[in-house]
């Protein structure tokens, strides 16, 4: 990995015009909280690598473009935002259309901070007891539902049981064809309300 990696410049020279100063200002940012930062591309995503881990990602797509926290979960700061701004699915910061829409640089600082904070922590290798394990939506998933509102509501609002078939019926894919196209499945049927297994589900 590099600290600098060439493939993010790709990416984001690819990205819509509006989402360009946006992930140009935050991968900046990033660098600037976070010198010992390394850039790589996982799930066709700019990510930001801290000590090993992944401590954030960035995502474009036609609309909008989305900053992720990979322990978004465990931060306060973002706890905070939530309280007074629209959540945005499972992205920390999810509909970004223009500069405008982010946060201040020192709340931006401010999240990076914490992120780095709960990795030296080993927050990471934290196993909380088994009657309260979630299991961790990946990232690419993530962006995938937040693209779909549908899916993203019945999604969150599903049982752990629910959410967990899925997860692992996508992770288990074999090669990035065959996940991306369980992905696409995954959310047509979890739009329409049903479970993985639905079609065995008795009538």
């Amino acid at each position: 990995m590099e600290k600098y990696n060439i493939q993010v410049d790709e990416y984001i020279e690819k990205s819509p015009d509006f989402a360009q100063p946006i992930l140009n200002y935050l991968r900046d940012t990033v660098h600037e909280c976070c010198p010992e930062v390394e850039e790589a591309i996982k799930w066709k995503f700019p990510t930001f690598m801290y000590k090993g881990k992944i401590l954030c990602s960035v995502t474009s797509f036609k609309q909008y473009c989305s900053l992720g926290f990979w322990l978004h979960g465990e931060m306060n700061t973002l706890k905070e935002m939530e309280s007074t701004a629209e959540k945005s699915s499972m992205f920390s910061l999810g509909k970004l259309t223009k500069m405008e829409d982010l946060p201040s640089k020192v709340q931006l600082k401010k999240m990076i901070k914490e992120a780095m904070e709960l990795t030296d922590m080993g927050v990471t290798m934290k196993k909380a007891a088994p009657s309260k394990v979630e299991t961790k939506v990946p990232d690419y998933f993530q962006a995938a539902l937040n693209e779909n509102k549908k899916a993203s509501e019945v999604f969150e609002k599903g049982s752990p049981s629910f959410r967990k078939e899925y997860i692992n019926w996508i992770t288990e894919a074999k090669t990035e064809a065959t996940r991306n196209k369980r992905m696409e499945q995954a959310l047509e049927w979890i739009g329409e309300g049903k479970a993985r297994h639905w079609k065995y589900e008795k009538k």
